[in-house]
């Protein structure tokens, strides 16, 4: 009777386990950047751009900084997930350096989103929308949030959201998977969008993993987005996602498929993967690919204007790591890729193991260069362009 008490037991924990790994290995893992070296300096030289371009920093102390949103009157909104602060950074003598920096809102449930229209700040905390009124007139002064909408799941694993106003003017708001692999409903694993003056949500695209950015492009409307690939099917699969939706109401795959047409193996057996949309490019496994932007600076020159750019954060469980970059990426007119090459690397040392910076989001700034955010590093750079 022992023995057989003793192997239930030994099963039960390995059943615990092989449970977590599936399911919540990488939520909120303990230490914040588990594969990365801290530095008392942050050593720009390091980061390699494409001849002609430099970078500086915009901001520095600016703590977990994440998605990033930019007001007609150039305050530059910055959220985070790990410290539950949103951030208000102000250039206010035209030397690009932001010497204003103001805490909009501290004490929050992973504030990671901010978005910025008709004077108001709305920011996305894991289960709902809050609404800083007439931001910009009072940001010594916030005050409290409106909250516009509690009804989102209260899941952490992928909680965090990154929003954006569309070209229909309604607040887009992602939910991601709660869990590594797994089947669920609505709203989960989606994208939705949220009227913010009739608080009538709906889900607008499905099997979406985690999609931690997206944008329009400027010409066709369409929406494209990044999506982070699952964990635990080994170092080089699957792939993280670009991807582009020409309508509403389409599916992405999640949870079974993956990079377009990889089965997975728990959900996918019997899955044809050429029913679910294809991605416009594999990003690489474990890169997670976040905030993307359409950039079409004035100031760059033509090798680097109408193209994605778009912020790798980085891999946080593979044996070799990878991302920690700034990806090009250019597609064609019917939305078909071109290339993808890097833009801004450096952030992970040659022996691929060491990081000293994880790159987060890209918001083009008023002159035309481009602003990064870094949560690791704790800072934005700004990148510019002189001819030589």
């Amino acid at each position: 009777m022992k023995t057989f008490l003793y192997f239930l037991g030994a099963a039960l924990v390995l059943g615990g386990l092989a449970y977590y790994l599936k399911n919540y290995a990488g939520i909120n893992p303990p230490i914040k950047n588990p594969v990365a070296k801290e530095v008392s300096s942050l050593p720009l030289d390091k980061l390699k751009l494409p001849a002609g371009f430099e970078v500086s920093l915009f901001a520095t102390d600016v703590t977990g900084a994440r998605s990033m949103c930019l007001s007609p009157d150039n305050t530059l909104f910055v959220g985070s997930k790990d410290q539950d602060k949103v951030y208000a950074l102000r250039d206010e003598d035209g030397d690009f350096v932001a010497e204003k920096k103001y805490v909009i809102y501290s004490g929050g449930n992973m504030p990671n989103g901010v978005a910025f229209k008709d004077g108001h700040l709305y920011v996305a905390e894991v289960n709902r929308i809050l609404r800083f009124k007439d931001i910009e007139t009072h940001l010594d002064k916030p005050g409290t949030p409106e909250v516009i909408y509690d009804q989102y799941p209260t899941e952490k694993h992928h909680g965090w959201k990154f929003i954006a106003f569309g070209p229909d003017g309604k607040l887009y708001v992602p939910v991601g998977a709660p869990c590594n692999i797994c089947k669920s409903d609505d709203p989960y694993a989606a994208l939705t969008r949220l009227d913010v003056e009739s608080k009538k949500m709906e889900v607008v695209q499905r099997g979406i993993r985690n999609t931690v950015g997206f944008t329009w492009h400027p010409t066709t409307g369409e929406l494209w987005f990044t999506d982070n690939g699952r964990d635990m099917m080994g170092d080089d699969m699957p792939n993280c996602e670009l991807n582009r939706a020409s309508k509403d109401g389409l599916h992405f795959g999640y949870p079974y498929c993956h990079e377009g047409s990889l089965r997975d193996p728990e959900f996918g057996k019997n899955a044809d993967c050429n029913q679910y949309q294809q991605p416009v490019a594999k990003m690489g496994a474990h890169t997670a690919p976040l905030g993307l932007r359409y950039i079409q600076s004035a100031v760059f020159p033509d090798s680097h204007k109408n193209a994605f750019f778009i912020a790798r954060h980085g891999s946080w469980n593979r044996t070799e790591k990878s991302g920690y970059d700034v990806q090009m990426v250019k597609v064609d007119d019917h939305g078909k890729l071109i290339s993808m090459e890097p833009f801004m690397t450096g952030w992970l040392s040659d022996n691929k193991q060491d990081v000293w910076g994880r790159p987060v989001d890209v918001q083009p700034y008023v002159d035309g260069s481009l602003l990064i955010s870094d949560d690791f590093a704790k800072c934005i750079y700004r990148v510019t362009y002189a001819k030589k």
